[in-house]
């Protein structure tokens, strides 16, 4: 899951025989960090969820919507709305970052825990160049 502006904000690692839609909901509860605002009480989820059609699924858009965030998920066999592709640019922009790394981009280790490092290692490096780009 990555911010606004395609910086990785959290990362749960499965098998690749596992469907995606099950690890949205966990991804969202448990794994995003709080959001700090300028007064009052942090926001504890996100006001909007972008994803695209492989995480298609009545059950987690119903959850979505009794939590207050708003999802914006391609249905299949319905036309998406009009500019969805664009909010969800940063997002497919971070998957290749990732990717750009060798060890993550294509998956050598059978260790989870030392793919799952260099996964935080990327992301970590990711997030570094895009604070110091931010600075300058």
């Amino acid at each position: 899951m990555s911010s606004s502006e395609g910086v990785p904000l959290a990362v749960i690692l499965s098998a690749a025989n596992e469907h995606d839609v099950n690890f949205i909901l966990p991804l969202v509860y448990t794994k995003l960090p709080r959001i700090g605002c300028l007064s009052g009480r942090p926001r504890e989820f996100p006001s909007t969820v972008r994803a695209d059609c492989g995480y298609t699924s009545k059950d987690v858009l119903a959850v979505f919507d009794m939590s207050g965030i708003e999802a914006e998920i391609p249905q299949r066999g319905k036309d998406s709305e009009p500019g969805l592709g664009k909010r969800r640019w940063p997002v497919e922009r971070c998957i290749a970052w990732l990717k750009q790394y060798r060890r993550v981009g294509t998956r050598r280790d059978r260790i989870a825990k030392t793919y799952h490092s260099f996964v935080t290692l990327a992301c970590a490096m990711i997030t570094f160049k895009q604070l110091t780009a931010a600075q300058f």
